[in-house]
């Protein structure tokens, strides 16, 4: 049981079609990760993981981060390709749009964001100036553009605890601390992933316009709508880019972690 790539389904994303995947439960220290399928797409293994669930049953504040990212590094995952679905805060962003994150900013309250908790685990201050691995963001532009279909690269993230939607005046605010668009999923996810070593990647689907610029009731079905009609572009995506993918990692990701207190250190 191991895979060198996995993508990580958001809302709406539950399955990649027309790949042959056996199914797996990974007992993890975080708690066992359900239903991680395992196939082979041009000859490198990969992994896909509904965030939610299958039937989309977890919301985003109890996704159980931890587990998933070290299911996934347990089973020799080295990168990992994401999907977020957004709000635009932006302007110039509109429902459909694909786009690259770059950045993000953090405003969840409750979840564990860390592997490094002291005592045996350690300590680690990591390095997060480029949050989003850029050998992963540059092959997934590419194949996107030469699939024919349109991606932004750069966007701040905005992530938010959930499972509400954003007040107008959230939105306001968030708007003039530079965020792009608004989720609930990002983090910790891309943070315990290079907590790991582990390449990461998100690309945000623009679901609809956040709360205060849409003029209608925010609504998940409507979430869901739009997954729906961008789901298989997103896959195109995602399997072009896992075949294009070079073998060797030449980013700072797997080199971002300094552990310190760590017990293995302080045993002799």
């Amino acid at each position: 049981m191991r895979a060198e790539i996995a993508v990580i389904g958001g809302s709406g994303f539950y399955e990649i079609s027309n790949v042959q995947m056996r199914k797996f439960d990974i007992k993890t220290p975080y708690g066992i990760v359900i239903g991680v399928r395992i196939g082979e797409i041009g000859g490198k293994k990969i992994a896909f993981l509904a965030r939610h669930g299958e039937s989309h049953s977890i919301p985003p504040h109890r996704v159980n981060y931890r587990a998933n990212i070290w299911a996934l590094h347990s089973i020799g995952v080295e990168r990992i390709l994401a999907t977020s679905a957004c709000g635009a805060i932006n302007r110039k962003f509109k429902p459909g749009d694909f786009i690259l994150v770059t950045q993000f900013l953090d405003f969840t309250k409750s979840r564990p964001s860390t592997f490094f908790e002291g005592g045996k685990s350690g300590v680690a201050h990591i390095d997060v100036s480029e949050p989003f691995c850029p050998q992963l963001r540059k092959v997934v532009k590419s194949v996107a553009e030469n699939l024919g279909f349109k991606i932004r690269e750069g966007g701040v993230y905005a992530c938010m605890e959930g499972p509400r939607f954003e007040t107008p005046a959230e939105i306001r605010a968030l708007e003039k601390l530079g965020a792009d668009m608004v989720g609930m999923t990002l983090v910790p996810e891309c943070v315990l992933a290079r907590e790991l070593g582990i390449c990461y990647s998100s690309v945000a689907i623009i679901t609809n316009y956040a709360a205060g610029i849409s003029r209608n009731i925010l609504t998940h079905s409507e979430v869901l709508e739009m997954m729906k009609k961008k789901n298989e572009e997103i896959k195109k995506i995602f399997l072009s880019a896992i075949q294009k993918l070079p073998g060797e990692r030449n980013c700072s990701c797997p080199k971002s972690v300094e552990i310190f207190g760590h017990s293995s250190k302080n045993s002799s």
